[in-house]
């Protein structure tokens, strides 16, 4: 019975420590420089005092890391030159097209745009907005924080700590994060980006 009793102990605290580690974020920018970064297009990525920085044009920076079901959490902020528009996203699930690796990511988007009808909080497909948020929280210029949870076809984003887009969808199953570039003029700034692998 000693026995039966010491293995069924044994058992739930490795059960317990595997749970543990599949919730812990992980880094995906380490504030130096763009290891663990695919640039993609013709924007222009650097690290300036510790954030991530893109400008010059549309394109994309993929991370290294590729994830099914998942959570996501960074700090954003976007500003643009007098007389150009500000305009950027954050892929997940993303995946450069095979026909054209500079294009736009297949995969989901969650929009960062404080000038249009479809803006930050929004869920969007290649071309198409189609999660619709709540309300608009942010303003160009301004840092927020932005979460982004996945799980099977069950997508939310938070900003700023509040539920602002809720959806449904299975067309895109795994892929990279991203971060778009989108026009000439507009700057897209990020920091403390971390994910993590969620299990359903």
């Amino acid at each position: 019975m000693k026995s039966k009793l010491t293995l069924v102990v044994i058992v739930s605290m490795f059960l317990f420590a595997g749970n543990v580690a599949a919730k812990k974020w992980t880094s995906l920018f380490n504030g130096k420089d763009l290891t663990g970064w695919t640039v993609r297009g013709k924007a222009k990525w650097s690290v300036e005092n510790g954030v991530l920085v893109g400008t010059g044009g549309m394109g994309h920076i993929y991370t290294d890391a590729v994830c099914t079901d998942l959570e996501f959490k960074g700090k954003f902020r976007i500003s643009s030159d007098p007389g150009s528009k500000s305009n950027s996203g954050v892929y997940f699930r993303c995946n450069a097209p095979a026909d054209n690796l500079n294009g736009f990511p297949r995969g989901y988007e969650a929009q960062i745009c404080n000038n249009q009808d479809a803006y930050t909080g929004w869920l969007w497909k290649p071309g198409t907005p189609t999660g619709k948020a709540t309300e608009l929280l942010t303003k160009d210029g301004e840092w927020f924080d932005y979460h982004i949870k996945m799980v099977g076809e069950h997508i939310q984003f938070w900003i700023n700590g509040k539920l602002v887009m809720t959806y449904d969808d299975k067309e895109y199953k795994t892929g990279h994060f991203a971060i778009q570039g989108h026009n000439p003029g507009m700057k897209i700034e990020a920091k403390d980006l971390f994910y993590k692998e969620v299990k359903k």
